[in-house]
């Protein structure tokens, strides 16, 4: 199984992001800079987390540190049910931040410091998480936030956890293929406004358009234009939360320069129009 890289947007004034997601039976091994609490709602499969490969099920609970390859794989579904998971990502700076230096929350602190190895919470099918993440995952505003409060508090109350994978010592090989796609990255935030060019983004990596096209599928699973498409959506739902610019505006600042294409784009990836989408923060 190939390993991919993600960049996945956390909007900053949630610190979080809480959505429920299908499972998928041809999943990819990947990795990103957030943490991630990951609880299986219905489907049984494969768990790769590190070096350890295990099986889950419903009611499985994993809370894995930024950096940790990971991949949840489908095997079967139960009862007919839609195979699901609901995935919380944190910002990898959220520990840092003033609030998290309050002593209430050392023990949670602890917890996400520990969790570069992946931490599974050995519970049975535990409802009040599943009802505390289904909530979030369809709240917004300080609702979503009580809510991450309160699976804190659940999680370090489960003294029964397991740590899934050894220690990581990343190869020269995972080193330079981070380098090189945190170097993608930054062109494309860099220059989204002015417009990518895949020459541009192509001499990056001293790589010729094609080999260069060929290297970022194979490391992330996207094409580049799909990864473009996504930051831009990313950006403009970024702007739409936390401030009150125009959707005009906010259209040409994301990189299109064509509404149309804008709102078409926006909704076939958030599943709302950007006026829609705007009135959930209000």
């Amino acid at each position: 199984m190939e390993f991919v890289f993600e960049k996945i947007f956390v909007p900053n004034n949630h610190s979080f992001i809480s959505r429920k997601l299908p499972l998928s039976s041809n999943a990819r091994i990947h990795s990103h800079k957030n943490f991630e609490l990951n609880y299986i709602t219905s489907g049984t499969g494969r768990r790769i987390v590190g070096d350890n490969i295990s099986g889950f099920e419903t009611g499985d609970l994993v809370l894995l540190g930024p950096d940790l390859p990971h991949c949840w794989e489908l095997l079967d579904a139960e009862n007919n049910e839609p195979p699901t998971c609901i995935v919380t990502h944190f910002s990898e700076n959220i520990i840092n931040s003033d609030f998290f230096k309050m002593p209430e929350l050392e023990k949670v602190v602890a917890l996400l410091k520990q969790s570069n190895r992946g931490i599974r919470f050995k519970v049975e099918n535990d409802t009040e998480i599943r009802d505390i993440l289904t909530v979030m995952s369809e709240s917004q505003g300080l609702e979503y936030y009580i809510g991450l409060l309160k699976i804190f508090n659940n999680l370090i109350k489960i003294e029964d956890r397991e740590k899934l994978s050894n220690p990581m010592h990343q190869s020269s090989v995972f080193s330079k293929n981070i380098e090189k796609i945190n170097k993608i990255y930054e062109y494309v935030f860099q220059n989204i406004q002015e417009g990518i060019k895949l020459e541009e983004a192509s001499s990056v990596l001293n790589m010729a358009p094609s080999s260069f096209c060929r290297f970022f599928k194979k490391k992330t699973g996207l094409t580049f234009m799909e990864y473009v498409k996504n930051v831009r959506v990313g950006i403009a739902a970024k702007l739409l939360a936390e401030t009150d610019k125009q959707i005009t505006q906010i259209c040409f600042e994301s990189g299109y320069n064509n509404l149309a294409n804008f709102n078409h784009y926006f909704k076939a990836s958030m599943g709302k129009t950007p006026s829609d989408y705007r009135k959930n923060f209000r």
